[in-house]
């Protein structure tokens, strides 16, 4: 994958209109406006991934994309989700449908750099993804709406940690996600009495 910017960093004289034939030939993909892909490369989750970092900068994979990656969640996502400071958008592209979710400045961090194919990706951390989910999924208000989302409860048991969670929470100062965390941890606990 490369943007426009990159081939005219490496070669400054290079004439734009190359990008059309390559495409016509089939050398290439156009991703989006300025964001290409070479055509024999396979998709893999993790460069859909990079390809969502780069599309829409500053994001970080968030939300059910990084939940069904924990596996936290049975399935992955028909579309990948991110979370960003810049506005709600969708892209459609030969690689995918890549979504983006709108975030405070303050409420953009609890992510990590997970490298793989030798390239970079920004993912949330599993308590940041879950927090992200509660946070901009209002209809969030009942038991049972916390049991329909069919979460992997033993995989979180290994997976969360819940002083980080509550440490990430008091930062969004959202009562209404406060009361969510309360109904998935009793969720959680009638799914594992202690």
């Amino acid at each position: 994958m490369f943007s426009l910017n990159d081939v005219k960093k490496a070669f400054p004289d290079f004439d734009s209109k190359r990008l059309v034939e390559w495409q016509e030939k089939g050398f290439i993909k156009k991703l989006i406006n300025k964001w290409y892909l070479f055509a024999e490369v396979p998709l893999t989750e993790h460069l859909c991934f990079r390809i969502s970092n780069c599309l829409h900068h500053p994001s970080y994979i968030s939300l059910e994309s990084a939940l069904a990656y924990y596996q936290m969640i049975p399935e992955t996502a028909f579309s990948f989700q991110a979370v960003s400071t810049r506005k709600t958008t969708t892209y459609n592209t030969p690689a995918g449908t890549f979504n983006y979710r709108t975030v405070k400045p303050p409420l953009y961090f609890g992510y990590t750099i997970q490298h793989a194919q030798g390239l970079p990706a920004l993912i949330a951390e599993p308590e940041k993804a879950i927090l992200d989910f509660l946070y901009l999924n209002h209809r969030l208000q009942t038991p049972d709406d916390i049991a329909a989302l069919r979460l992997n409860y033993a995989t979180m048991q290994e997976l969360i940690h819940w002083e980080k969670l509550l440490h990430y929470a008091k930062v969004f100062g959202s009562a209404a996600l406060d009361k969510r965390i309360k109904l998935l941890k009793k969720t959680l606990s009638n799914a594992y009495p202690s």
